[in-house]
């Protein structure tokens, strides 16, 4: 039977095309890592594992940290990419939590090699939300997102910085980095957003923030630093591995801070949590 609407072009039923998964089989409160071998380390400190699936670069677990039922889905690479996964979770979940983990390039001197950066926001240096919102329309990190993520950091002793985040297209040409085949546009465009006090550069957070705004959810984004783009450093070996190990681990538990809000604004009556609800 065809879908009622031909412009859909995708098979019938409940279960989503790339993510592989039907409705129920997520958790209510979501971690997306862009690599997908991100996933079953993730799995490896959960309590227990009730699914695990993977189709193309989209690897998923569900289960349970601490008591609390988690899901992890990877996007793989670009806002492209973050674009199916959410169009895909909306369609199978009802107002999820999601937290973004993943790396990035460090672009003012104070943020080092293997620190965190919490984002308030980003740049849309991107077009893939240009497809579903005004160019003006910006993109902003759910404030409860933000502060779970803060305190997640606090409580676990990492070193993080919080502030803009700028989304890129591309690693190469569309962050400034010279490539001796091909001609580059923007050349300055990390001293541009550098002097714009953007904290760092990464290529999935705009798309995130306003697809989930748009569906109703709550979304923050946390990425480890492998490059320090000031100084051209890059995290390698165990250092890489340690800063990855944080960012998940903060990931992980800002979700636990999450679930904890709710809980605490079911008890108030409210919709909102405020810091007189306490964490």
């Amino acid at each position: 039977m065809p879908n009622a609407d031909p412009r859909v072009a995708l098979p019938e039923g409940e279960r989503q095309y790339h993510i592989d998964l039907g409705p129920g089989e997520l958790a209510d409160y979501i971690l997306l890592p862009g690599d997908p071998d991100r996933t079953p380390k993730i799995a490896r400190l959960l309590d227990d594992v009730e699914l695990e699936r993977r189709n193309r670069e989209f690897a998923s677990v569900t289960g349970t940290y601490r008591g609390q039922r988690v899901s992890v889905v990877s996007t793989g690479i670009g806002t492209d990419n973050v674009e199916i996964v959410m169009a895909e979770i909306l369609a199978i979940a009802k107002r999820p939590t999601i937290i973004r983990i993943g790396s990035s390039g460090g672009l003012q001197p104070e943020v080092g090699l293997g620190d965190l950066v919490i984002s308030t926001g980003a740049v849309r240096l991107e077009t893939t939300t240009s497809w579903f919102v005004h160019d003006g329309y910006p993109a902003v990190a759910d404030h409860e997102a933000v502060i779970a993520l803060i305190e997640a950091a606090e409580r676990l002793g990492h070193r993080y910085h919080v502030g803009i985040t700028a989304t890129a297209p591309g690693f190469f040409g569309a962050q400034g980095r010279p490539i001796p085949q091909l001609p580059i546009r923007y050349p300055d465009i990390a001293e541009d957003m550098a002097r714009q006090r953007v904290m760092n550069f990464e290529m999935e957070a705009s798309a995130l923030f306003v697809l989930a705004g748009l569906g109703r959810c709550r979304a923050g984004v946390i990425c480890a630093v492998y490059a320090q783009r000031t100084t051209g450093d890059f995290v390698t070996g165990l250092a890489k591995d340690a800063a990855e190990a944080a960012c998940v681990e903060t990931g992980l538990e800002s979700l636990l801070i999450l679930a904890d809000m709710d809980r605490r604004k079911k008890e108030a009556a409210t919709d909102r949590w405020r810091p007189s609800l306490g964490l």
